[in-house]
């Protein structure tokens, strides 16, 4: 019996060592993530402002757990994923309702139609802009402090927290390419556009840093072209790709990449990636069967052509194989899309996906 007893004993130190290990392996990977974007990232804080863009009615949560949250999926999200693969307990919250303790494990800013600049979405309405969030977050980093105590305190568990930036999409589609409300197009080219909206972006992450951000992993924009929304407005056969949209995309997306690299030479004290949504994505539309995939062009709901006309309807019934559909809605990705972004963005599979390295080893520098 004794014998018995010192075996459980030490079986219950074993799995005390593992758990403790285990927690010690999971911190590695940061305490917390920070989240600046828009609707693909957006987990409820526009469900209460005066704006068009709010996804927080069904078919929107149909398979989230807590239901239609403001997320625009019928799941997670890809940062959702992200969070889960960090080792956070539990869902980052929307600015609009985190406090207290649970801001140390991170909050989410993002804002349906927001954008790099500050008119983008207005024909929307009530918006979040970058500058906006980053200034929200300023407010949190002054909680982080109260918390912990101490500015150096704070600035010590900042530091360790992965913030994810992932700012663009809405300044093509939600302004430079809708000529009927912005005046962009006429002012600059492609080119030119790609600069002013890096030089904004550039100017926004520099605040970030100052306020104690030293792990960022900046998100590429994502093929807009290919969108049901742009194939039903600019694709003659509802299929190919607007390579007018998506090689302007591409020349913010380089012109990311390049800025990565500057930052990285540039900041003694700080880290960058780039993330390759762009690249991600043309897998799972040009290779769609290995993940199971067979719709790559509609959304799983939505209106007109290729359901790509506008979001999903109050109440209306989305497609019941949703888990072979890419898109969600007009211009979102599915939850079953998500994960596998969210995945590679943490675990690259491909030397494409990210630079210089992925979210995964971001976290454990």
């Amino acid at each position: 019996m004794a014998a018995r007893g010192a075996w459980a004993a030490a079986v219950m130190v074993m799995v005390a060592v593992m758990m403790s290990l285990a927690n010690a392996q999971r911190q590695q990977q940061g305490p917390c993530l920070f989240v600046f974007g828009d609707s693909l990232v957006d987990n409820g804080n526009n469900n209460n402002i005066q704006s068009l863009a709010r996804a927080n009615y069904l078919p929107y949560g149909v398979d989230y757990p807590d239901g239609p949250t403001g997320r625009f999926s019928n799941g997670k999200t890809s940062v959702d994923v992200i969070a889960e693969l960090l080792g956070i307990d539990q869902p980052i919250l929307p600015y609009s309702s985190a406090s207290g303790q649970d801001v140390l494990r991170g909050v989410n800013f993002a804002s349906a139609a927001a954008g790099i600049r500050q008119e983008t979405g207005m024909q929307l309405g009530a918006r979040i802009a970058f500058s906006e969030q980053v200034n929200n977050y300023k407010n949190t980093a002054a909680e982080v402090v109260n918390i912990l105590g101490d500015e150096d305190s704070a600035a010590n568990y900042i530091g360790k927290c992965v913030f994810s930036v992932g700012m663009g999409s809405n300044d093509y589609l939600n302004n430079y390419f809708m000529p009927q409300y912005y005046q962009t197009s006429q002012q600059y080219t492609p080119e030119e556009y790609a600069d002013a909206l890096i030089q904004e972006y550039t100017h926004q992450i520099q605040a970030l840093y100052n306020y104690g951000a030293r792990k960022f992993a900046l998100i590429g924009i994502s093929q807009i072209g290919c969108s049901p929304n742009s194939l039903a407005q600019g694709s003659p056969d509802g299929r190919t790709c607007v390579e007018r949209i998506n090689g302007a995309n591409r020349m913010f997306n380089d012109r990311l990449y390049t800025l990565v690299d500057e930052f990285n030479s540039n900041s003694q004290d700080a880290n960058f990636t780039y993330i390759n949504a762009y690249a991600i994505f043309q897998d799972l539309i040009a290779n769609p069967s290995p993940y199971g995939f067979r719709v790559t062009n509609a959304g799983c709901c939505g209106v007109g052509r290729n359901n790509g006309q506008i979001t999903c309807l109050p109440l209306q019934t989305p497609c019941s194989n949703r888990e072979e559909y890419v898109f969600w809605d007009a211009f979102h990705p599915t939850e079953r899309a998500n994960t596998i972004i969210g995945r590679r963005s943490f675990r690259a599979e491909k030397a494409s996906d990210s630079h210089p390295y992925d979210i995964r080893q971001l976290a454990q520098i």
